[in-house]
């Protein structure tokens, strides 16, 4: 009888350790380790045939590329964050919170690219055939070269794929996949580093798209080792609040595109609908006077100039402790502003709370958002209001002053063809336009003073 032993392993990084340790000393993370029982005897080998490449080295000169590198999805929105198309041979990664809408964009994305007379596997190993069928039908789609396989064994996944010979290959999800050659259960550190190693042989070896996807902890970090991010060559983020319509969907890595692209959808009763102007997205609720509070900025998203609403409430609190509440900010980003308020400007928010929000539900964390918010804040606590049809670019520095930002004429551009009339910048960004006012500025009192005078 085969000896049992086991190991703990940290489920951040993959550190493995004889026995159970609170924090992990490889990442520092506390509570990672999980206990995987493993025998003394070796699993039987099942190394996949054509995994060991045999080619020799190559002069880039001489290395042929093909005509068909890039695949188009038909979904103008998702080939943008991959950078014009599926590359053939690449492994790429989905991950967000259950319920984002993962399986429906890689099935809708399934059936466009049949109809480009493309073969796709569609692996399930959380759903049966019956359920994505009724997926499907809900989504109007309809092929006969979109392959379903209820299936959770590695070794019988790439035996289909070496039938079918497919030209996309998608795995829903990579933590509910398990292989022969581990002794440990499906969703644990070393199951996702073998399947993955596996996956992404067939994908170089047979020049065959892979796309996985994969959960994300409470955290919003993707389960697994960190190396799952590492081995693949595109890493692709859903975000977005599942009880509302839009979703972004995020590129943070891309060996063959722009990285922090992003894309916008919205999920409706026929799947996920690309967002063609999401300019008019975020300010279609915008009031359309102006208030105290309300700011318009011009924040970069990848290569897209996106134009969002910024909104401060500044009030008395009744608490010992004033409350700094952001939503799409980063707090700390808000809480340095507020001091560069307070010291610099005069304003003091010692005594009140301050909430800041950004409308869409988008993230902003672009330090051009700064002048924005610094003014919502201000317009907010003094009662003043700035021109619905001003938009706010620049980034404040710890003495007040305001820096430039890059890629001003695009944001410009952007605000021009938006029905801005008028764009508060930094001085060293000062350029003449002549169907929008620009109001350069120094220092942020100077941006304060040009929205009080304005009134």
């Amino acid at each position: 009888m085969a000896k049992v032993k086991s190991k703990w392993i940290c489920q951040n990084c993959g550190y493995e350790t004889a026995g159970y340790l609170g924090k992990c000393p490889e990442c520092g993370s506390w509570g990672s380790f999980t206990e995987e029982v493993q025998t003394s005897f070796k699993p039987q080998s099942v190394t996949p045939q054509g995994f060991l490449n045999d080619t020799k080295p190559a002069l880039l000169s001489d290395i042929h590329v093909g005509d068909e590198v890039r695949v188009s999805t038909n979904i103008p929105e998702f080939d943008r964050i991959l950078g014009g198309g599926l590359v053939q041979g690449s492994l790429i990664l989905i991950a967000g919170d259950p319920g984002i809408g993962k399986s429906t964009i890689l099935l809708q994305t399934s059936g466009e690219l049949c109809k480009n007379s493309k073969k796709v596997l569609y692996v399930s190993a959380e759903e049966s055939a019956s359920q994505i069928k009724l997926r499907a039908e809900r989504l109007d789609i309809n092929s006969n070269s979109l392959y379903i396989y209820p299936q959770i064994n590695m070794e019988s996944i790439r035996a289909e794929i070496d039938n079918i010979n497919p030209d996309v290959v998608v795995i829903d999800s990579i933590q509910a996949i398990y292989s022969g050659t581990i002794t440990s259960s499906a969703g644990s550190v070393s199951q996702i580093r073998e399947c993955c190693s596996i996956l992404m042989q067939i994908a170089k070896n047979k020049n065959i798209t892979v796309i996985v996807i994969g959960h994300v902890t409470k955290d919003g970090a993707i389960a697994g080792p960190k190396v799952l991010e590492h081995m693949v060559d595109t890493v692709i983020y859903f975000e977005g609040d599942k009880y509302k319509s839009y979703r972004v969907l995020r590129s943070m890595k891309n060996r063959f595109g722009t990285t922090s692209e992003v894309g916008i959808f919205e999920m409706g009763p026929k799947g996920l609908t690309g967002v063609t102007n999401p300019n008019e997205l975020f300010l279609n609720e915008r009031s359309k006077g102006s208030i105290p509070g309300t700011a318009i900025v011009v924040t970069n998203e990848g290569t897209r100039p996106l134009l969002v609403e910024i909104q401060a409430l500044v009030g008395t609190t009744p608490y010992p402790t004033p409350r700094r509440v952001t939503n799409g900010v980063d707090t700390s980003r808000l809480l340095q502003i507020l001091a560069v308020l307070e010291k610099r400007v005069g304003l003091n928010l010692s005594k009140q709370d301050v909430y800041v929000n950004v409308m869409g539900g988008i993230e902003v964390d672009e330090p051009s958002a700064d002048l924005g918010i610094a003014l919502a804040v201000a317009t907010c606590a003094r009662d003043v209001v700035v021109d619905s049809q001003t938009v706010i670019i620049g980034e404040i520095g710890l003495s007040g002053e305001i820096h430039p930002v890059q890629n001003i004429e695009k944001r410009l551009n952007e605000a021009i063809s938006s029905g801005f009339k008028k764009a508060i910048i930094p001085y060293a960004n000062k350029i003449k336009y002549d169907k929008i006012e620009i109001v350069p500025v120094k220092r942020l009192i100077d941006a304060i003073a040009a929205c009080v005078s304005a009134q």
